[in-house]
């Protein structure tokens, strides 16, 4: 097992809108976290997508992908993910293909087969269409060809993206990516950011099925961690009521910003509440400098993930840059 020191930090962003701010503020935010986190060595920065949630302003990611890879310099940036049902394989590997002309490798593209949103408005972005359990395997394999060098007789050739071969991740919150991802060879992503129930069991069942490939000789995985440090434990919990109020909306399905931090918010809620936004936030860390150390810990101790990739939602801009160095520090030897 390698240690603490050895795993790779990296950020995932659903750029989220305070309240009180707006769509631009939360553009701006995101690519000056991003530029932080370039300076503290981080890995890459990814942007999810999702759609039809007024609190969240990544839904073009591909869009925002751009953005930030324009404004950085080394780091990789990427999709995490690109809602697969949501697109047609080709416009997949034509926005990337494109992105990956103007920033050579240092674009990647994770891949999700949820939709990302309600399925009301999932039809507004593929219209009638009708899935199966078998589309995705078959799109993450054209996309696979769309992003390869061109064969002899092919018909169909993204231009750009012939040739870019975009390294692509398979994300998931359950078993089925995992097993595919440990088929095709490529490396995978857990959601524990929010739904950390199937973590162990889906990063064992991708070790034991991986099959080496040319994209991929070793398993490769990376987990999504909820994190809000801060200088004190104390201080933590207080900034960590903001995503508390927000996990509590999702499962109440009131989707807002990004509310202020409220004091003893926990405290405040039904125990059946409590429950629900714990077993949401299960790989969480939060707390001042030594829990985090110690937090993070654990979870290499328990998964041996090889990158965790964080979620840092703290309502004060500048809290949150503090909250990632202080997660940088913890991580060094």
């Amino acid at each position: 097992m390698t240690t603490l020191a050895d795993t790779k930090l990296s950020m995932l962003d659903l750029v989220a809108v305070r309240e009180g701010g707006n769509v631009a503020d939360a553009l701006r935010i995101a690519l000056r976290t991003a530029q932080h986190v370039e300076s503290l060595g981080f890995t890459r920065y990814w942007l999810a997508e999702h759609h039809n949630m007024p609190g969240i302003a990544s839904s073009a990611t591909a869009v925002l992908v751009g953005y930030i890879a324009g404004g950085t310099r080394r780091m990789r940036v990427g999709a995490g993910g690109i809602m697969l049902p949501n697109h047609a394989p080709l416009v997949v590997a034509e926005a990337f293909g494109t992105l990956a002309e103007i920033y050579p490798d240092r674009i990647d593209l994770g891949l999700g087969r949820a939709p990302g949103t309600d399925r009301v408005t999932m039809r507004a972005l593929r219209r009638d269409r009708l899935e199966t359990e078998d589309d995705f395997p078959r799109e993450v394999a054209e996309l696979q060809q769309l992003l390869a060098a061109p064969q002899a007789g092919q018909h169909v050739v993204a231009m750009p993206g012939a040739g870019t071969d975009v390294p692509i991740w398979l994300l998931g919150s359950s078993l089925f990516s995992a097993r595919l991802a440990a088929e095709r060879g490529l490396p995978y992503a857990f959601a524990s950011h929010f739904a950390p129930g199937l973590l162990h069991h889906a990063i064992d069942l991708y070790r034991a099925l991986f099959r080496p490939s040319a994209n991929l000789a070793q398993p490769y995985v990376m987990i999504g961690v909820p994190l809000v440090a801060a200088a004190t434990d104390d201080e933590a919990e207080f900034l960590a009521s903001s995503v508390h109020q927000r996990v509590l909306g999702i499962l109440h399905g009131d989707r807002r910003c990004l509310p202020p931090p409220v004091k003893d918010f926990l405290a405040q809620l039904h125990p059946q509440e409590r429950d629900a936004v714990a077993e949401f936030l299960a790989a969480a860390v939060i707390g001042g400098p030594q829990t985090v150390r110690a937090g993070l810990a654990a979870l290499k101790q328990s998964t041996d993930a090889d990158e965790f990739i964080l979620v840092c939602d703290i309502f004060d801009p500048e809290l949150r840059l503090r909250s990632l160095d202080i997660a940088a520090e913890a991580c060094k030897a």
